[in-house]
């Protein structure tokens, strides 16, 4: 049941700004998802950055239910105060809410609001060293103390639910289940594949140490030195200070002229190289959900996964994980997916299992999760 007035929402939009990764990607999908549910609310999205503008295409592509507030003040400074100091609050900016709802552990100030936070999670506690700046600075430090304070936590995995309510502390009635959708766009692509023979190996993702490239270019090694006309690797993710010794590695013999590297792509290039793959390996030893996991499987390319964090069960039967330190497995798994038979049967799981993944699904959780902070909010005031 959803209140028979419209609700007042904001959200976070700043991680879709400039590069739309995973979390970017997943605002993105669960506003525009958002505002096409019935009642419709009041949606607005904020954003903040001294040189950065949303997309022109943004307005028109969310819909006239949707506001955009488009706030020209230097980012940092507005996170070291919003994280720090609590404030201003962000009526300043956007006028009064219902509902906050920040991307990020940590959360937006607000004078009456109820308050969500979204935690895909928990690197920023095992590896705070790998982290960005700010996140280093602030989240291992504040985590604790803002999620505890929030009226509702989305989680986008089982995994990333237990993992938040056992490390953080926190009521599992809080903690809401919001899974990401297939994207609109794979069954076109999927329909595309058809007549297509796979040309790479895929992997997507930020360049970063939990993401495990160097165990892909292990096996990746040894599977050209099984199969000498193997299909080339394209690492397609921003490169991190970390990546530089991956880079360095595949300017070398045996993967010189065989790996690719081609930094962020957007969503246009992301399709192309989902196109044309062959599968997609994805061997992180963490992950909060693994979207790139869905995206290949709607698409109908074979995934290989870790049995690490939430890839098991975003893959489901989709996949047999293995283990992220064995490179012999990786490479004996791609090598097994060469065989175009058993590709076919590998992407036709990888369909059934994305097909329940909807992003109207998402937004209906998501709208439940406010619920539940605005009742929660009015319980504690």
């Amino acid at each position: 049941m959803w209140y028979p007035f419209a609700v007042r929402i904001l959200v976070d939009y700043r991680p879709a700004l400039r590069e739309r990764t995973g979390v970017g990607e997943y605002v993105h999908e669960m506003a525009k998802a958002q505002a096409g549910l019935q009642p419709p609310d009041e949606i607005t999205l904020f954003s903040n950055s001294w040189k950065d503008r949303p997309a022109p295409a943004l307005a028109s592509e969310m819909g006239r239910s949707v506001r955009i507030i488009d706030v020209r003040i230097p980012v940092r400074g507005l996170v070291w105060s919003w994280n720090r100091l609590e404030w201003p609050a962000v009526e300043w900016f956007a006028g009064a809410h219902d509902v906050v709802h920040s991307q990020s552990p940590l959360l937006i100030p607000t004078r009456h609001a109820a308050q969500v936070v979204t935690i895909h999670d928990l690197d920023f506690l095992r590896n705070p060293d790998q982290a960005s700046a700010e996140i280093r600075r602030d989240y291992p430090v504040l985590a604790r103390s803002h999620a505890s304070r929030a009226d509702a936590v989305i989680v986008s995995s089982r995994y990333a639910a237990t993992q938040v309510t056992n490390e953080l502390r926190l009521d599992p009635s809080r903690v809401h289940l919001c899974p990401p959708g297939r994207p609109e766009w794979a069954d076109e692509v999927r329909l595309r594949r058809r007549d297509r023979t796979g040309r790479h190996i895929l992997f997507i993702g930020t360049l970063n140490a939990r993401k495990n490239v160097g165990t892909l270019l292990d096996a990746y090694t040894l599977l050209r030195a099984q199969v000498a006309d193997a299909p080339p690797l394209v690492l397609a993710g921003s490169r991190t200070a970390h990546s530089s010794g991956w880079e360095a590695r595949c300017q070398q013999a045996p993967l010189l002229g065989h790996v690719s590297l081609t930094g962020y792509v957007d969503l246009a290039r992301r399709i192309e190289l989902y196109e044309n793959a062959s599968m997609l390996v994805l061997p992180s030893y963490d992950e909060g959900f693994g979207l790139p996991v869905l995206e290949a499987m709607a698409c109908g390319v074979p995934v290989i996964v870790s049995s690490r964090g939430s890839l098991p069960e975003v893959a489901g039967a989709a996949a047999t994980p293995i283990d992220p330190d064995d490179a012999v497995g990786f490479a004996t798994a791609m090598r097994a997916m060469l065989d175009p038979a058993a590709a076919a049967e590998a992407a036709e799981r990888g369909i059934r299992q994305a097909a329940p993944f909807t992003w109207r699904t998402c937004a209906e959780a998501v709208r439940r999760a406010y619920q539940s902070a605005i009742e929660v909010h009015a319980h504690r005031r």
